[in-house]
């Protein structure tokens, strides 16, 4: 089976909410990073009128989505990417489980838990851009998946003091080497309990700018985002230039997790591919395929890198530096593939993977 590769970003803001840029100079810096699509998740706001195709020869499309959370909750938490609804959400921000449902079962949208274990910046002022903002109401069910990994939620955790703020904020891609280890267990127990629960990365794009005393410093242009952490979907056909078309070709592979995770700062993760092969035929990522007798997994990375297979947190298969991995599956669950390479002279997470599922 063809298919066909899509780079987007689903996470960012503009003046709507707190962000720095408009609708047309996002879509400017994403044609700029080299993306396909981007989503913009204003807080508790969804614009309608600007979602579309930019650029000559409609190069990025541009869609909507919104970040819901309760403005009266004190301290903030509970922020949730709500996707493919078609309007604003907001008035069920205080309760995220009549949010999700609403989302999921009426309005056919996606649902993901944004920033997760989310921490402060222990040094900024406590009602500032360092403010943490995790999800703490685990309770809840029925969820399309969880931000694995927002780029500027771990650049946070590069700045513990002052001392280490100049490296944080000039070079980051020093400091930053992977998703919070909290949010990919958390992902792996839920994975293990038996629910379906689909990953995405993004940047959280604000434009925002830092202060430092008497120094001011733009906290990363849109452009410079879109080429750090993004999702990678899968669809079975082309984008045709529809833009409702498209835009569901794309909802519908996030959805039904057939994307990856690529910090594309450190390589371009164009090409990457995780499938399965069983006696009932093929599987890619998001997709079930029966154990009978065992599943082949291949991990196949665009270029040579530490691979791993994952089953509920267990590294199941691993090669050191190699350009593929084979591994015969056992035991029904849930197997997930990470990558790791040498950037910036240290090793950096570079592709996670959504699970395929191996059912009894």
């Amino acid at each position: 089976m063809t298919l066909y590769e899509y780079v987007g970003n689903l996470h960012m803001h503009t003046p709507y909410s707190d962000g720095a840029a408009y609708h047309a100079e996002i879509a400017e810096a994403a044609i700029q990073a080299g993306l396909d699509f981007v989503v913009v998740t204003d807080h508790n706001i969804y614009v309608d009128g600007v979602a579309g195709y930019y650029g000559d020869e409609q190069k990025v499309l541009l869609l909507m989505g919104e970040e819901v959370h309760d403005r009266h909750r004190l301290p903030q938490v509970n922020h949730c990417l709500v996707y493919n609804t078609h309007q604003e959400m907001a008035h069920l921000a205080n309760d995220p489980q009549t949010l999700i449902d609403s989302v999921i079962k009426d309005k056919h949208g996606l649902a993901f838990l944004a920033h997760p274990f989310d921490k402060p910046i222990a040094w900024q002022p406590p009602d500032g851009h360092g403010i943490g903002i995790p999800w703490v109401d685990w309770d809840v069910t029925g969820y399309t998946g969880i931000e694995i990994w927002n780029y500027m939620a771990c650049w946070k955790d590069t700045m513990p003091d002052l001392r280490t703020a100049p490296q944080g904020l000039f070079r980051p891609e020093q400091s930053v080497t992977a998703p919070r280890t909290e949010t990919l267990a958390k992902w792996d127990d839920l994975l293990a309990s038996g629910k379906r629960i689909v990953g995405i990365g993004n940047s959280d794009a604000h434009g925002i700018v830092f202060n430092l005393g008497l120094f001011k410093h733009t906290i990363f242009p849109y452009d410079f985002l879109f080429q750090c952490v993004n999702t990678h979907v899968l669809t079975p056909t082309a984008l045709s230039g529809n833009m409702e078309f498209d835009q569901q070709l794309i909802f519908d592979a996030i959805g039904q997790g057939r994307c990856h995770i690529g910090y594309d700062l450190a390589d371009d993760t164009r090409g990457f591919r995780f499938s399965a092969q069983g006696m009932d035929g093929s599987a890619e990522m998001g997709e079930d395929i029966r154990l009978h007798a065992g599943v082949t997994l291949q991990v196949k990375p665009p270029q040579r890198g530490h691979i791993k297979i994952i089953r509920h947190g267990e590294v199941v298969a691993e090669n050191e530096y190699n350009d593929a991995l084979i591994y015969t599956a056992r035991e029904a669950g849930a197997y997930r593939a990470e990558v790791w390479i040498e950037f910036e002279g240290a090793m950096r997470c570079w592709i996670l993977s959504n699970p395929i599922y191996v059912t009894p």
